[in-house]
């Protein structure tokens, strides 16, 4: 098998994307920190697409894969990194966004990571007696379950994209007394996980 190189600089052409990937997309907005972008380098999204769709891999936003997948933007995940500041501490719970991209991402920098579609984590289908420091959510919701919010520790937090008025945004929050709160951080483009969407209700 070939692998094409970059004309000037003799380098893969994912390798080449990837470095100005960070260059221009991350760097240029605020993720700087190396455990971020080492993460960032070191993982090509191309991997994580159908061949139909991985030239578009470094493009600057999300690549829609079916009704139910998508590989989120890299400023979501650079952004999504920082918020979660992952380390070795952490049980880690990652909710899908249908590529396994994410727990790529993370899984060198936790202790223990365990992944779960979103149509089961919006159906509180999480193991019995499961119990994390650290949530992640690969998507904006609308809600949080209480049985996905059970299976977060006192003190654990939860980093995910958040749905307000038809505006995306990153947020994070805290298990605190039992309750979780989740904070808007920024304003963000994030694919939406519909399987958390709010039920609809009647208006006159």
């Amino acid at each position: 098998m070939t692998t094409m190189t970059a004309p000037s600089t003799g380098q893969p052409v994912s390798a080449t994307a990837r470095r100005a990937m960070i260059d221009s997309q991350l760097r240029t907005s605020g993720v700087n920190e190396e455990f971020a972008l080492a993460r960032m380098l070191a993982v090509p999204r191309e991997e994580f697409l159908p061949d139909d769709k991985a030239s578009l891999a470094y493009i600057d936003r999300s690549i829609a894969i079916s009704d139910d997948a998508h590989l989120g933007s890299p400023l979501f995940y650079g952004k999504l990194l920082l918020e979660a500041d992952p380390d070795k501490s952490d049980n880690v719970l990652i909710v899908e966004g249908g590529t396994g991209y994410l727990a790529a991402l993370i899984r060198p920098l936790v202790g223990q990571l365990d992944t779960i579609s979103s149509a089961d984590a919006s159906a509180g289908k999480v193991a019995k007696n499961a119990s994390y420091s650290l949530m992640v959510i690969d998507g904006a919701i609308e809600q949080l379950p209480d049985g996905l919010a059970g299976c977060v520790t006192e003190g654990g937090r939860i980093v995910s994209g958040l749905l307000l008025r038809q505006v995306t945004r990153l947020a994070s929050g805290r298990k605190v007394a039992d309750q979780i709160s989740l904070q808007p951080v920024e304003d963000l483009g994030i694919p939406v996980l519909h399987d958390f969407d709010k039920p609809k209700s009647w208006t006159f």
